[in-house]
């Protein structure tokens, strides 16, 4: 009997749904199952737009992965390469002590001077030419450790032009001055007359030195390197030791006193070069500072 009073009312329940018209069936029907489809729809898409996302950041990250490791790997070499630099800081200077000062200051002038002959000259000739390696070889180090520490930048230094004009009208100055006394000792201006292996024993290597400084100065403009400022400074500083030395073999050779007064007249000259050459160098050094401080606020503007 209760089965037969639940019959009614699930017939009751099916009478009512046949009805119903086809179009709101039909409706009832869409309705139940279309948000199930479009959930699924919208959550496939939105898996393949996280795939899709994942996937251009890995791309992204991969070539700047690269690019580190390619610079830490050029990074390398310079560092190793800065770091061989350091001895040339002592290095350097050390070669230029030995070559140069060493000799002229302890050497006996009696172990290089043998008489007003040409067994001096070459004494004398011989012993410039090793201070001459010891001043190329110092201005090579001094070269490469002026430069950047990025080789991939040019580290071009090129001096004003009135200081490579200036440079030369004092060397050809003390190039001239010599040349003029023995001159004037040729053709009896000056008298008592020298002859030429005493004067060439006295100034024969300071003029053959002069030669090869006004060579090494314009290869260092012409090569546009930053020791352009300090080569006339090695150079001149040798050259009062080497000009007080020919002041000691005046004495040796007797020599008239108008060359005893030459030599000191350019022993004065170039005392007075050199410290031009050192105010030079400290104008240079403010100079870059200045640079160095108008750099500064552009590249933090830009």
């Amino acid at each position: 009997m209760a089965s037969l009073a639940q019959a009614p009312s699930a017939m009751s329940t099916v009478g009512v749904l046949w009805t119903l018209p086809r179009s709101m069936r039909l409706v009832n029907f869409k309705t139940s199952h279309a948000p199930t489809d479009d959930a699924d729809y919208k959550i496939l898409n939105k898996n393949s737009n996280i795939f899709e996302t994942l996937s251009s950041d890995n791309t992204a990250e991969a070539p700047a992965t690269k690019t580190e490791e390619v610079t830490d790997a050029n990074n390398q070499p310079l560092v190793q390469l800065q770091f061989l630099k350091w001895p040339m800081w002592l290095l350097g200077p050390c070669i230029l002590l030995g070559t140069g000062m060493v000799p002229t200051l302890w050497l006996p002038i009696s172990s290089i001077f043998l008489g007003p002959n040409i067994a001096s000259l070459l004494s004398l000739i011989g012993l410039d030419c090793i201070f001459n390696i010891g001043a190329t070889l110092f201005l090579l180090m001094a070269d490469s450790c002026a430069r950047s520490k990025n080789t991939t930048r040019a580290c071009n230094s090129k001096p004003p032009f009135s200081y490579k004009f200036w440079n030369m009208v004092a060397n050809t100055t003390g190039f001239i001055i010599p040349l003029l006394m023995l001159f004037g000792s040729q053709k009896g201006f000056l008298q008592p007359q020298l002859p030429f292996i005493p004067f060439a024993v006295l100034l024969g290597p300071y003029l053959l030195l002069l030669s090869i400084q006004i060579l090494t100065e314009m290869l260092t403009w012409h090569w546009q390197s930053p020791v352009w400022l300090v080569t006339p400074v090695v150079y001149e500083s040798y050259r009062v030791l080497q000009l007080m030395r020919g002041l000691k073999l005046g004495a040796e050779l007797s020599a008239p006193a108008w060359i005893v007064h030459t030599v000191r007249g350019l022993v004065c000259w170039w005392i007075l070069i050199l410290g031009v050459q050192l105010m030079r160098v400290a104008w240079f050094a403010g100079f870059t500072s200045q640079a160095r401080r108008q750099q500064s606020p552009a590249s933090a503007d830009g």
